[in-house]
């Protein structure tokens, strides 16, 4: 079945970057002049997803407004004959309706908030893109993990790349199985593991195409790491009866939910868009 749907979990309080995220929502801080939630929502809508499913909190007023029609706005700039600017406003807007809203109620984790769309997913399967995790490609970074959908059916999938050993106790790290470089096929996961206890170097990373099975298990909120309800222990359990495959990206990944990783990306795409 074809991905159609896309969850976008942006329920997150974005501690790292108090005090800019004590009002605005950390997926509103611009790399450049676009905020990284609008990134993360042109790489869905480039792969062919037709509907996003934003999974809200308190305070995230002003992901709903920039993807809404900014009348007093628009009537300025048009008044103006700022088309261009006009355009750069409006000219990224979905069909009506093809972006919907819920509110995850509290910060209880990745999986949860994955859980919150349920109802709006229905039983097929879909994707979930973290805007934090800004992927530069030429292929959109959930595009190429819906490609690996389509060969492999039914199976379970997150992009996935090597990270040094030191650093694995921050990622859903794969027990590989079988690769062809490419495909990852593993036989378990475990979220942030000590880097001695990590059974390899390869760590997922925020894009997933999942099977509506996946609810099911997440339908228990079993907490995990940190306290949390963990979507990587769920594609774990998952694994008995849904094969899992991490899939090698092309591009470049910045870390935008860490000040330093957010900057690298400021600076990369600064000095693309002057090349452009």
């Amino acid at each position: 079945m074809r991905i159609r749907k896309a969850v976008f979990p942006v329920g997150g309080l974005g501690t790292r970057f108090l005090p800019a995220t004590k009002s605005m929502p950390k997926e509103m801080l611009p790399i450049v002049d676009k905020p990284l939630i609008h990134y993360a929502f042109e790489e869905a809508r480039a792969a062919g997803i037709e509907q996003f499913i934003f999974v809200t909190g308190r305070n995230k007023d002003a992901i709903e407004n920039h993807f809404d029609v900014a009348f007093e706005l628009d009537n300025t700039l048009s008044d103006a004959q700022k088309i261009e600017m006009l355009e750069r406003t409006r000219g990224f807007l979905p069909p009506a309706g093809s972006i919907v809203y819920t509110r995850q109620g509290a910060p209880l984790g990745l999986g949860h908030a994955v859980w919150c769309a349920r109802d709006l997913v229905g039983n097929e399967p879909f994707a979930v893109i973290l805007a934090d995790d800004l992927v530069d490609a030429s292929t959109p970074c959930i595009g190429q993990l819906m490609s690996a959908h389509t060969k492999n059916p039914g199976s379970n999938f997150a992009a996935v790349m090597d990270v040094p050993r030191e650093k694995t106790n921050r990622y859903g790290i794969l027990q590989v199985t079988h690769t062809d470089g490419v495909l990852h096929r593993a036989s378990s996961l475990i979220e942030k593991p000590a880097p001695e206890a990590a059974p390899s170097t390869t760590a997922i990373i925020g894009r997933y195409v999942l099977q509506p099975g996946i609810f099911t298990l997440l339908e228990k909120h079993t907490k995990g790491a940190g306290g949390e309800i963990q979507l990587t222990d769920a594609m774990n359990q998952a694994i008995a009866t849904t094969p899992f495959y991490g899939v090698s990206f092309e591009g470049t990944r910045y870390d935008c939910g860490e000040v330093a990783g957010f900057v690298e990306a400021t600076n990369a795409f600064y000095k693309k868009r002057q090349k452009a």
